[in-house]
C-alpha cells in the first residue's frame, strides 16, 4: 500500500495533493513552488537564484520530514517560465545543492505559466536505501 506523506513542516500546498508518496521504496515528491513554509501570503522571493533557492530548501524539509535526503535523489523535473533568461542561473543555483559526483537525472522544460506565479517548480524522485 502506498504511503501518503504530508510535512507539518512544509509549506502549504497550492493545489490539492500529498507532499510525497511512498511505495515499495520509492517516493515521488510533489512539485514545490518558491512559497514560505508557515507563510503562505508572504510575497514570493524576488528571481530565478532566490525562487531556486526557496523550492530546493522546501524540497528538503520534505525529504527530511520522510527521513532522506537529497542523496537519495534519483530524477527531478524542473521547469521554467522564462527558459532561455533563467536557465544558467537556475543551472548554477540548482546544481550548488548536489555533489558534482553524485546528480540526479535530470529533465528541464520552458512552460508558460505555474501556480502562484512562480518562476520555477521542481518535483523529485527517490529511493530509500
Amino acid at each position: 500500500m502506498p504511503e501518503f506523506h504530508m510535512i507539518a513542516s512544509g509549506p502549504t500546498p497550492v493545489a490539492p495533493f500529498s507532499h510525497a508518496v511512498e511505495a515499495d521504496g520509492w517516493v515521488m515528491l510533489t512539485g514545490q513552488m518558491p512559497t514560505w513554509p508557515g507563510e503562505p501570503e508572504r510575497a514570493l522571493p524576488e528571481g530565478i537564484v532566490a525562487q531556486t533557492q526557496r523550492v530546493m530548501d522546501n524540497l528538503e524539509l520534505i525529504l527530511k520530514g520522510i527521513g532522506m535526503s537529497l542523496a537519495d535523489v534519483l530524477q527531478c523535473r524542473c521547469y521554467l517560465t522564462e527558459f532561455e533568461r533563467d536557465y544558467g542561473a537556475f543551472n548554477e543555483t540548482y546544481s550548488a545543492r548536489f555533489s558534482e559526483h553524485r546528480r540526479p537525472a535530470r529533465t528541464t522544460i520552458g512552460v508558460t505559466a505555474l501556480a502562484v506565479g512562480a518562476l520555477v517548480e521542481i518535483d523529485m524522485v527517490a529511493k530509500r536505501p
